[in-house]
């Protein structure tokens, strides 16, 4: 299977960055999981929408390529950051890249909940007309305290985690299967 991931994040040393890493590495026999440069995109703007610039449709073909979407959002102010709201911006617009597309979302933070509330929101946001997006259900991934779960090279280290994840990622190629065709 083919996924790409998406980042909810500028910050290079991003503990939600470091999650999709570690999820693109534990997971290489089972998927190919790409992790792409939102950071890069300018922002959405409607005037440039039927001829945007080319990381724009760079983006967005990947996306359509792909088999799902992996989504790591940090928790700003009790919702997603600002460059993940810029990308599904970007991507509900014209061709519509999401439309039908499985997703799964994860999140992790120093704090306890890890990132309940911008899960919620960004469940809101994948379920709106442009993006129309398949998330998958009953499986929510908050990782509380993650800054303590991970060693310095970014490897998570807590095996209840590794092992939930693990679940997780088998219950989001199945629902991948599953949704074919939608």
């Amino acid at each position: 299977m083919k996924f790409v991931a998406i980042v909810g994040s500028l910050k290079k040393q991003s503990l939600n960055r470091k999650l999709a890493a570690y999820i693109q590495e534990r997971y290489k026999e089972k998927a190919d999981i790409e992790i792409l440069p939102i950071e890069k995109l300018p922002f959405y703007s409607e005037d440039e929408e039927l001829n945007p610039p080319s990381i724009v449709t760079d983006i967005k073909k990947k996306i359509a390529d792909s088999d799902g979407i992996i989504i790591a959002t940090p928790e700003y102010n009790h919702s997603i950051p600002g460059v993940l709201k810029n990308a599904l911006d970007w991507f509900s617009r014209v061709d519509r890249v999401m439309v039908g597309k499985p997703v799964m979302i994860v999140g992790g933070s120093p704090g306890i909940l890890g990132t309940v509330r911008a899960q919620v929101h960004l469940r809101q946001i994948l379920n709106s007309p442009g993006i129309s997006a398949l998330v998958l259900p009953g499986n929510e991934v908050f990782v509380g305290g993650l800054h303590e779960k991970l060693d310095e090279s970014g490897h998570l280290t807590h095996e209840p985690t590794s092992q939930f994840l693990d679940g997780v990622m088998d219950n989001f190629q199945k629902w991948v299967e599953r949704t074919k065709g939608f």
